[in-house]
């Protein structure tokens, strides 16, 4: 599989998004040839957490959300953490970004409580996703389809539970990514 040419954003909260959801879909998908762009809300720096209350690491915010748009970008990769997931569904612009990524039938990966920006975005109609076991109930009342599962495809979403399921992520996340545009990820849109 080679992602040479495809261009990816990946989601960063400030002070939340948790490491590991962050950094192996990133490192995956650079090693399978993208070029992966950091998308955060504040321009800088963004220090991610462990298990959402202990520092990770920090790293560069390459762009804002405000100086993007999804035509820039052929995937989107939005990682969990209870603290990250919740400060970028609170972001209008965060999710308007991730809505357009449905509306042009675009992959996105999601993993842990990250499915909460697509509540926000209005995307899951009639979706089966997986999540975080505590984001469930959101999910269904957004009119998704919650299963119990190390990851889901579903037309060009990808979704997983916890960092324990980052490897069947990542693998199916440049599966899609290298499949492309899926028509029927706009259906949600």
């Amino acid at each position: 599989m080679t992602l040479q040419g495809k261009k990816i954003a990946i989601l960063i909260a400030p002070r939340g998004t948790e490491e590991p959801e962050f950094k192996q879909p990133k490192d995956a998908v650079e090693a399978a040839g993208a070029t992966v762009t950091v998308i955060g809300l504040e321009s800088g720096e963004a220090q991610t957490n462990n298990n959402d209350l202990d520092a990770g690491s920090s790293y560069t915010v390459d762009k804002t959300v405000s100086d993007v748009s999804a035509d820039e970008f052929d995937g989107l990769v939005i990682p969990g953490g209870c603290v990250g997931a919740d400060k970028l569904r609170a972001d209008k612009a965060t999710i308007a970004f991730v809505h357009a990524f449905f509306q042009q039938a675009k992959p996105v990966g999601v993993i842990c409580h990250a499915p909460w920006l697509l509540v926000e975005a209005d995307v899951l109609n009639g979706r089966t996703v997986t999540s975080y076991p505590t984001v469930r109930k959101d999910i269904e009342n957004a009119g998704g389809i919650w299963v119990d599962k190390e990851v889901v495809v579903d037309k060009g979403l990808v979704t997983s539970r916890t960092p324990k399921d980052l490897p069947a992520f990542c693998a199916k996340i440049v599966e899609e990514f290298e499949e492309g545009k899926h028509p029927q990820q706009a259906r949600s849109a």
